[in-house]
């Protein structure tokens, strides 16, 4: 749940930035105080960056871990858990953080190379101080599934803009309500709000590809078409399994099993518009992978979705 507000804060933090500096990149900038303006973003985000940082692990360490007992540094292992479902959050979150990060440090006025090295990795060690957290709580461990996924999801944005100066290919995500939480509503969700964030069988993870920027910019394929593959796990009632029971209530014997899909996308952030309201409501809402048909594959059969999210 706690990699989702971490995303939330992020679409938040983006949104300050876009309606409050709009244009605001270093190349947009032709006057004679552009040492100073630069000058002041960078102070304004050191400071800042750094006050949110240390306040929201602090926030993290006092609610998720101050009633619970505390033990030495120690690692666990959890990579069979949500048939990696799990790790995939891990995945996008570090990419989106990172992704924030660099746009933060280059309207900031660092180069390309910098913004994308520097503001790149803001994912993989804001997540790595929460794990460093996790590693000495009794309760849980720093988990090297988890650590691995973090390097991953900064390794993607950081590879593509050293690259192509450009995300060819995002990460995204879905979800639709299933009927495992009645089952176990302590740990997949009790509400609706609850189960968006605990029921990973409902979660689709996305890799939606730009079709024009592989093809080139002579290319008719308009700016916005993606095709995306998705990756979905379901059948879980529990992490690395499924009980036979819960509260005294027998639970169906229900298969776990890893489903993958082909789809359309709508790339919202490369659709051209003359609006800054706009333009930030597609970069926020520029994770979720758009409704469109697909293509369902499971080890069993193939199947059409008319409309999957």
């Amino acid at each position: 749940m706690r990699l989702y507000l971490i995303i939330l804060g992020f679409c938040l933090s983006l949104t300050c930035l876009a309606i409050s500096y709009p244009g605001g990149k270093v190349d947009s900038l032709q006057n004679s105080s552009v040492k100073d303006t630069l000058r002041n973003r960078k102070i304004i985000l050191a400071l800042g960056g750094g006050t949110v940082y240390s306040a929201s692990l602090y926030g993290f360490s006092q609610l998720w871990y101050r009633d619970y007992p505390q033990s030495g540094f120690h690692f666990f292992n959890d990579n069979k858990e949500w048939m990696g479902a799990d790790k995939l959050a891990h995945v996008m979150t570090s990419y989106y953080v990172g992704k924030l990060g660099y746009e933060a440090w280059h309207w900031a006025g660092l180069n390309e190379n910098k913004a994308t090295w520097i503001g790149g990795m803001s994912g993989f060690f804001y997540l790595t101080a929460i794990e460093i957290l996790d590693g000495f709580s009794a309760q849980w461990g720093a988990s090297p599934g988890d650590l691995a996924a973090n390097t991953l999801g900064s390794a993607i944005f950081i590879s593509q803009q050293l690259a192509w100066h450009e995300q060819k290919v995002m990460l995204k995500w879905s979800y639709h309500s299933t009927e495992f939480p009645r089952y176990r509503p302590d740990l997949l969700g009790s509400n609706s709000m609850q189960q968006v964030v605990k029921d990973y069988n409902g979660q689709t993870f996305w890799l939606s590809a730009n079709l024009r920027s592989f093809a080139g910019k002579e290319s008719r394929l308009p700016r916005w078409l993606n095709v995306a593959i998705g990756y979905r796990a379901t059948g879980m009632t529990g992490a690395a399994s499924n009980p036979a029971e819960h509260d005294g209530s027998t639970i169906p014997g229900f298969q776990r099993q890893k489903l993958f899909y082909v789809a359309p996308d709508i790339d919202l952030t490369r659709i051209h518009t003359h609006s800054p309201a706009l333009k930030c409501v597609f970069e926020i809402i520029g994770f979720l992978k758009f409704p469109l048909p697909a293509l369902e594959f499971n080890p069993n059969k193939m199947a059409f979705k008319p409309i999957y999210f």
